[in-house]
């Protein structure tokens, strides 16, 4: 009777001791999830304006080149890698480019990430002139240092959007008109040529294409088609080839930049015109000057690609260091021929 008596009691007991043990488990988590809290309040409330983790306190400087695929910007970033080598002390260097020279979204983007990351600089040659100045805005509106090379950006854009970025670069009209001019000296006035130009929207394409306009209407030559080649060596081939036939009497082709004079020096080798029709390019790459010794491109222009970016690194570093203004500086051009070469 006694021990059915404790039973009972022992029974009814144990909701009441469930739900002490209960309570007494809630109480533990809430203060376990206090304590959470306040350690990620605590670590939220850290310096935000601190940089990526480096070995030391030297600025970040970003270079964002257009495409990797194009050996002008390769070597344009190897030179850069070893500037940066040789001044391992003074400053870090973060290298990226797009695959296509027209995804303007990826390379858009990737001044994004570079911002994300608190890089102190970001030296950009942009695929368009006008597309990225909103994006270069916000870079410059958190804080970033913001360098132009390669392709001018857009004036009217730039003051419509009330910023200041200085374009570090060569005058490529003026190394254009070179080219042209020595492709002027081969022909004779009225001799028909053409002219293969970069991406109609790049400032530095339009600006090449006015160069070679400058030396070929000087020469009193006819220049019988302007199409765009995309920067590109295939797209280049194609549109080459279709002047071709379009054109039997042509006697030049120009070409914004080397991809494209070996896009269109393939074109004139398929269609049995080697020695016929005459091609320069622009940039210097050394795809080009092999073809130039064997002649089969007349001449190209030099702007110095491997330093091209360093002019923009040093540009960057001063105006960090408080030593330099946002101002343009331009960069020479150097007419490449089989002569130079040699």
């Amino acid at each position: 009777m006694f021990e059915s008596r404790i039973g009972r009691n022992l029974w009814h007991s144990r909701p009441r001791l469930c739900e002490n043990q209960l309570q007494h488990s809630r109480g533990r988590l809430c203060h376990m999830l206090i304590m959470l809290i306040v350690a990620l309040t605590l670590i939220g409330c850290g310096d935000r304006s601190s940089k990526p983790a480096a070995d030391n306190d030297n600025p970040t400087i970003a270079l964002i080149m257009k495409s990797l695929a194009n050996e002008f910007f390769s070597t344009m970033a190897d030179g850069a890698r070893d500037h940066q080598k040789a001044h391992a002390d003074e400053y870090s260097l973060i290298v990226n480019g797009i695959k296509d020279e027209r995804d303007l979204a990826q390379q858009m983007s990737i001044v994004e990430q570079m911002i994300a990351q608190q890089v102190d600089a970001i030296v950009i040659a942009p695929a368009d002139s006008k597309a990225l100045a909103p994006v270069l805005k916000r870079a410059l509106e958190a804080g970033v240092v913001v360098v132009n090379i390669d392709n001018k950006l857009d004036d009217g854009v730039l003051e419509q959007s009330g910023i200041d970025i200085p374009f570090v670069g060569p005058d490529n009209r003026d190394g254009a008109r070179k080219a042209g001019e020595h492709l002027a000296k081969t022909l004779k006035p009225g001799d028909e040529v053409a002219i293969l130009e970069g991406v109609p929207t790049a400032f530095n394409g339009q600006q090449r294409r006015a160069g070679f306009e400058d030396a070929l209407k000087a020469a009193e030559l006819k220049i019988v088609a302007v199409q765009s080649g995309q920067w590109e060596m295939a797209k280049a081939n194609s549109v080459a080839a279709a002047m071709l036939s379009e054109h039997p009497n042509l006697k030049a082709i120009a070409a914004s930049n080397d991809s494209m004079a070996l896009g269109a020096a393939a074109a004139i080798k398929a269609a049995g015109r080697e020695g016929q029709v005459k091609v320069v390019g622009f940039d210097n790459i050394s795809a080009v000057q092999q073809m130039i010794k064997d002649g089969k491109i007349l001449a190209t222009v030099d702007q110095h690609g491997d330093q091209l970016a360093v002019y923009g690194i040093e540009q960057a570093l001063a105006m960090l260091k408080g030593q330099a203004a946002a101002d343009d500086r331009q960069t020479p051009t150097d007419l490449i021929t089989a002569e130079s070469i040699k």
